[in-house]
């Protein structure tokens, strides 16, 4: 995490944005943790908390761009000789694509919160022909939410490293469910005001 945290120091955005387009492009480097360790710069007073966001959603939604036409255009011939290289093998292809063709385009947003998923998800994407205005659509709400929530927590915890790299890898799914429970929350309510509303 320090090794991160003194490259986003002395590189700024640039270091959160290539980091993450990388990772999303089907290289195996630690995106949420650049993430994570964005927020903790943020926290510190060295990154705005907007533009931090930003840099890591429009890095999340560019790699994913660049794998998904990878994915297309290669096929999976391409994606298994090159794949190897980057620790992608047939079994990880495979998985992949059962989880793909299960969840549809809900996988493109459910995969950015899976780390194996996250890295060779676009790609899959791609071999599959999903539609790629479909694909663009969870792709960006998919960026957004996991750039939004991993750089949270490392806002809201960037003041205890130690507990905050014990939980990486956990972080971003635990806000997630926050997330979904707040929205669910919230609907259940105006379901209701709505529903005495409408009595007579």
């Amino acid at each position: 995490m320090e090794q991160i945290l003194s490259l986003i120091g002395q590189y700024g955005y640039l270091a959160v944005f290539f980091g993450v387009m990388l990772e999303s492009m089907g290289v195996p480097l630690p995106g949420e943790t650049i993430l994570i360790a964005a927020g903790v710069m943020v926290q510190r007073g060295h990154l705005d908390l907007g533009d931090a966001i930003f840099f890591g959603t429009l890095g999340a939604v560019a790699g994913d761009q660049i794998g998904y036409w990878i994915g297309r255009k290669g096929g999976r011939p391409f994606v298994l000789r090159w794949g190897r290289h980057v620790f992608f093998t047939p079994e990880r292809l495979g998985r992949t694509e059962t989880f793909f063709a299960r969840h549809g385009g809900k996988a493109v947003f459910l995969a950015r919160f899976v780390a194996g998923l996250r890295v060779f998800g676009a790609l899959v994407a791609g071999i599959s022909r999903m539609p790629w205005r479909g694909f663009l659509f969870y792709n960006a709400l998919g960026g957004a939410a996991w750039a939004t929530a991993a750089i949270a927590a490392g806002y809201l915890l960037g003041s205890s490293l130690s507990l905050l790299e014990r939980w990486t890898g956990l972080t971003t799914e635990l806000l997630l469910l926050l997330l979904l429970a707040i929205v669910a929350a919230s609907y259940l309510a105006w379901h209701r005001a709505a529903s005495r509303w409408k009595r007579p």
